[in-house]
């Protein structure tokens, strides 16, 4: 790729665009690019509330170091740049999002010290590699009280994240629907479309293609596989948690994140699995006796929804950006961290499009394949 071929933008002014997918990725997309003053065109199998998408069913945390403990450090550092980068983007919508920055609260029974250390243990290196992460706090009963009186002394130590945060995942998809429609933006909903319907470039068609299918792109990139997840809604007037709190358990570690008016979301069970059929049994009561545990106030919560999902991940679990075809370019695999790493890639998408490069992508080692014909330009 020569100098000039480097910083060519791969969008002309006023560009026709069509994006498939209005999850998350399509819908972030197409908000930039709509800000942008190109007309986009934006097709998805289901309609604007998001039944089909990943990102309908999901906690939306935005916790980066909490999230060290389970994914590569280039995923942590775009979950860094998502805590800045969301305010600027629900900034721009026509709808309040409830967004919490209160930090993240671990907890963990007395039985079950041993496996908090190795977890902390785990954190506190993947600080090291990550210095821009906030410190752990290490909160003993009074500061624990302190800091979530909610837990009312049912336990006697817990961890403290700093700044990380959450937001109302459908309050997000149905405020950027709405921005979109009134942007002009053309909202295609319930009609699927494939890459092999599209010929950008030609007469009648749209300039640029951007398929941000998720689980939908399966038949264009075959290394996509799911991965399940499930999560209860439960209504619950008695509890007042702050903030995100994560319980380590051996057998289900679950998360609680608190969204307003009372409403909790529930979620632990992650299954190699492309199975969308409801939940069991067994992996509701664990998930809802171990919330129990936490606070018991949820014995007498209302179960508003239980909800499974199929998140779109690739082999090695981490997200990548295709540039296959001219005038097509493919985003994917963002697996469990949509929320929080969704603003870096569109960043790298933003960058790519304005010169064909994208900084961003080293920095959070983010993979950008080319078909080797483009790769030559």
């Amino acid at each position: 790729m020569t100098e000039n071929e480097q910083h060519m933008s791969l969008l002309e002014a006023s560009s026709r665009v069509a994006i498939l997918g209005g999850g998350l990725m399509g819908r972030l997309l197409a908000l930039a690019l709509a800000r942008r003053g190109h007309a986009i065109d934006l097709y998805d199998a289901q309609g604007p509330a998001g039944e089909g998408a990943a990102a309908r069913v999901a906690a939306a945390m935005l916790a980066p170091l909490a999230e060290s403990a389970i994914t590569e450090p280039g995923v942590v550092r775009m979950g860094q740049h998502g805590l800045r980068r969301w305010p600027e983007l629900l900034a721009q919508l026509n709808a309040p999002v409830f967004h919490q920055q209160n930090g993240t609260l671990i907890l963990w029974h007395r039985q079950d010290r041993g496996d908090a250390q190795r977890f902390f243990g785990v954190l506190e290196k993947n600080r090291r590699i990550n210095p821009g992460l906030p410190a752990m706090q290490t909160l003993d009963g009074a500061e624990l009280q302190a800091c979530e009186p909610a837990l009312q002394n049912r336990f006697t130590q817990g961890v403290y994240l700093p700044g990380e945060g959450q937001l109302d995942n459908r309050q997000l998809l149905a405020a950027l629907a709405g921005t979109l429609e009134q942007m002009g933006v053309k909202l295609h909903w319930s009609r699927p479309r494939e890459l092999s319907d599209f010929a950008p470039g030609t007469a009648g068609q749209p300039d640029f293609v951007f398929d941000c299918r998720g689980l939908g792109a399966r038949s264009q990139w075959k290394q996509l596989r799911g991965i399940r997840g499930e999560v209860v809604r439960v209504h619950a007037p008695e509890v007042t948690l702050q903030r995100p709190t994560r319980l380590i358990h051996p057998r289900y570690p679950i998360y609680i994140a608190p969204k307003q008016d009372h409403l909790f979301v529930i979620g632990a069970t992650e299954i190699e699995s492309d199975d969308m059929s409801p939940a069991s049994v067994r992996s509701t009561l664990e998930l809802l006796s171990a919330a129990y545990t936490v606070h018991p106030g949820f014995a007498e919560a209302r179960i508003v929804e239980i909800a499974t999902q199929c998140r779109p991940t690739l082999p090695d679990n981490l997200p990548a950006v295709r540039l296959l075809a001219p005038r097509v370019m493919e985003v994917n695999g963002l697996y469990r961290h949509g929320f929080m790493i969704s603003p870096a890639m569109l960043d790298v998408v933003l960058e790519l499009i304005d010169s064909g490069d994208s900084a961003l992508a080293r920095e959070f080692d983010v993979a950008v394949h080319r078909a080797p014909a483009l790769a030559a330009h």
